[in-house]
């Protein structure tokens, strides 16, 4: 092979090391971790440069640092005025060298740029309580809180400097401007506790009708509460809970409130007042928000009731989840059978009478029979609570016309609708009635069923005022057209003819 300039192919092979093999595969007996080689990189690192300390021995040398370190802080605040860390720097420099006067207006030119920074605020007042200058730090204070009123941290930090010098009257005046702006419950609860720090109960008092006034809310009341309980004012306590639950209307049908208030009538051993409380806020907090009182109310009845008390609780319990069954599905009339049910074993009407209302009001989506073969045995119901258990015959017959005016009978009819409804006027001796709702019924949508049970009412009736047989004869003739199958059938006509000839004689 050719050489060029001396050299040979071999010369320009690149040859990479032999691959090692490891004959000894068993552990080292000093193991090395990561760990450890960090920790001795980092000791082998060099140490970062300091600048040296500069000692100044004379005035000039010190003018002439002064000098300098203005120049730098002078040029910083020129190309980012905006940067409030500078300033703060330049300011406590200024401090550190104990010219208050350069310091203040390092202050001052930076409140120019940003006045409505809380920190130059603070850090500016604090620099004047360091060095004690009493008096121009509450005029920081008094420009920080007339300029921000709404930052309670300067409102706090004035209070305070004014305790902590025992001029107790300049932070009440002081509280008594900040109240002025209306500040939130923190705002209220601080004032009130300067004021029990040096027993000023009353003030306190006073200071807490002012804030029910001002915020009027559940918080507030209960404070309010707790301030006379502590006290021991147990009337006016329970007088602050009343108060909450007349000023504050539908703001205080809340479960907060009355947990609150029933406790306080369990701790004060008012057993009664706290069940009763708890009622009420069962009766008039919406079923979906009162979980907790209820909860509250099952351990206070466990703890202070009897048996039936019990028992009125697990009802309770029970009415709960089916209210919950049917907010979830309205149309699930099984569920509101057994809601109906639950309320017709405890007994009041009113309450079963408002279920059965709430059902009925819940219609089959579509004119579908199939849809509405479980709802109209709603209506049954209904009806049979108020003739059996109510024993009020107005509103049963209200209960039926209701339903047969409801029923779209041009898509489908129940004639054991009409039948009941017959029968119930049958029942109040009102045959006369039940023969027109009958004969209504013939007339919108005619049935085997309605045939037949016409023809008895009729016949009943004839027999009862002994008149003629026509309008059993029309009806017999009516049957003959619309139903022919019904004349060979043995309970038909003929049954029915021979039964009018045995009473006519």
């Amino acid at each position: 092979m050719a050489n060029f300039g001396g050299t040979t192919q071999r010369d320009t092979e690149v040859r990479l090391p032999r691959a090692t093999r490891v004959r000894n595969k068993q552990p080292a007996d000093q193991q090395i971790t990561a760990e450890q080689i960090l920790r001795e990189s980092k000791e082998l690192q060099e140490v970062d440069f300091k600048a040296p300390k500069q000692k100044i021995s004379s005035p000039a040398e010190l003018a002439e640092y002064r000098l300098r370190k203005r120049k730098e802080f002078e040029d910083l605040v020129r190309r980012v005025r905006w940067n409030q860390g500078v300033w703060v720097k330049y300011a406590q420099w200024e401090e550190s060298q104990k010219d208050y006067r350069r310091a203040r207006s390092v202050w001052e030119r930076a409140l120019d740029v940003s006045y409505a920074s809380v920190t130059l605020w603070l850090k500016y007042a604090e620099m004047e309580m360091r060095a004690r200058f009493i008096n121009h730090a509450r005029n920081v204070w008094d420009r920080a809180v007339t300029l921000l009123p709404r930052i309670d941290q300067l409102w706090y930090k004035y209070i305070h400097m004014e305790e902590m010098l025992n001029n107790v009257p300049g932070a009440r005046q002081i509280f008594e401007r900040w109240m002025q702006w209306e500040p939130d419950h923190h705002g209220w609860a601080a004032y009130i506790k300067m004021e029990l720090r040096y027993s000023e109960v009353e003030r306190a008092r006073n200071i807490y009708e002012r804030y029910v006034q001002c915020l009027p809310s559940v918080k507030a009341w209960v404070r309010y509460a707790k301030f006379e309980m502590k006290n021991g004012q147990i009337g006016l306590a329970r007088t602050c809970y009343e108060r909450a639950v007349g000023e504050m209307g539908e703001d205080a049908q809340t479960e907060e409130l009355f947990i609150k208030f029933a406790e306080f009538e369990e701790k004060c051993k008012e057993p009664e007042r706290a069940r009763a409380i708890y009622k009420y806020a069962l009766d008039h907090i919406p079923k979906g928000q009162a979980q907790d009182v209820y909860k509250k109310f099952v351990a206070f009845e466990k703890q202070h009731g009897d048996r039936e008390g019990i028992e009125d609780v697990i009802v309770g319990e029970r009415r709960f989840q089916y209210e919950a069954e049917v907010k979830k599905n309205p149309l699930n009339y099984d569920s509101w059978f057994d809601y109906i049910r639950l309320e017709e074993a405890a007994g009041d009407h009113d309450k079963i009478r408002e279920v059965y209302e709430r059902a009925i009001a819940n219609t089959p989506p579509a004119d579908e029979k199939r849809y509405w073969q479980r709802y109209i045995y709603l209506w049954i119901n209904y009806a049979l609570f108020e003739e059996l258990e109510a024993q009020d015959a107005e509103r049963t017959r209200e209960v039926y016309r209701a339903c047969l005016k409801l029923i779209p009978h041009k898509a489908f009819t129940f004639a054991k609708m009409w039948i009941l409804a017959a029968q119930f006027e049958v029942r109040q001796q009102r045959l006369d009635a039940a023969r027109k709702i009958l004969g209504m019924s013939l007339g919108m949508c005619p049935k085997d069923r309605t045939y037949k049970a016409y023809i008895e009412v009729s016949t009943a009736l004839e027999y009862q005022i002994d008149i003629t047989t026509s309008c059993t004869d029309q009806a017999q003739c009516s049957v003959a057209a619309a139903f022919p199958y019904v004349c060979n059938h043995p309970n038909g006509i003929a049954t029915l003819t021979c039964r009018r000839s045995s009473l006519c004689g």
